[in-house]
């Protein structure tokens, strides 16, 4: 069971304050609503990007506030806005801008990539703090092919060949980002990198690669995305025997030490099942 020294570790930029509120925030959380089997995750995630609160109010039990806490944070990780010193520029604020403006937030399924997208990027600086420009800018862009081939209907649960799919859809996004880097200003030298990194993103890295590295943090960020973010999502839209698929296809992209991270996720109790 992690402690708070644990979850201030994990989220460096939050405040977290223990004691009773006279006034509640906008958005409040108890135990029972939050492990209850039919949390409305959907909504948490609606409200959370319409009120984007400073404050959360969570009411729990001592000894379960810290693990809440970091459940809570990792499902709304998206909206911390974490950087580090290679993201912590005007370049990766107009990269930001431009990503954004990419996406029509008024589509469910572009929300989603969005939101999706951003996460992966928190995960990255997550899982390696000192992570550099090159990766983070991928997994900000990493799914940006969707925005042509899935924006209004998700396909490729009907693709006959799934890896050969998954390698088009990386093959493709690697050109569409290249474009939108370019546009935001980002050197000829970092997008090189970039779409290196997007082309391989759906496979195992090859332990010679010079960007084995970038690419295993960037596979794991993904896989912990869909897990702590996608999978309630995946399961409703497709169904159970899909999603089955989808879930031991993603949890065999996970090192031992990335895996560990599903600790500190709630998991809907359907898709724990299958994680099982």
């Amino acid at each position: 069971m992690p402690g708070f020294e644990e979850v201030s570790r994990e989220f460096p930029t939050v405040g977290l304050k223990l004691g009773e509120m006279e006034n509640l925030p906008p958005l409040s959380l108890t135990a029972e609503e939050w492990e209850s089997p039919r949390f409305p995750f959907y909504e948490l995630d609606d409200r959370m990007d319409r009120l984007a609160p400073d404050l959360i109010h969570i009411a729990a039990e001592r000894g379960r506030l810290p693990g809440m806490a970091l459940e809570v944070l990792t499902r709304c990780q998206r909206l911390v806005g974490r950087r580090n010193h290679a993201s912590s520029s005007p370049l990766f604020d107009r990269v930001l801008e431009h990503h954004r403006a990419l996406h029509d937030l008024d589509k469910p399924l572009v929300r989603a990539d969005h939101a999706h997208a951003l996460d992966v990027w928190q995960w990255t600086i997550r899982l390696d703090p000192s992570a550099g420009l090159a990766v983070q800018l991928a997994a900000l862009f990493h799914d940006v092919e969707r925005l042509v081939s899935e924006a209004d209907a998700r396909v490729e649960h009907q693709a006959n060949d799934y890896q050969g799919f998954k390698d088009e859809h990386a093959r493709r996004g690697a050109e569409m980002a290249d474009g939108a880097l370019a546009s935001a200003g980002v050197d000829a030298a970092t997008r090189v990198r970039v779409t290196r990194l997007i082309a391989g993103h759906e496979r195992s890295p090859d332990p010679d690669d010079p960007d084995a590295a970038d690419l295993a943090l960037l596979n794991d960020a993904d896989a912990l995305s869909f897990f702590s973010l996608n999978s309630p999502g995946y399961v409703d839209w497709f169904g159970p025997e899909a999603a089955r698929r989808k879930v031991a296809w993603t949890l065999a992209r996970l090192r031992p030490e990335a895996r560990r991270r599903l600790e500190g996720v709630r998991l809907r109790p359907d898709v724990a099942e299958m994680l099982a």
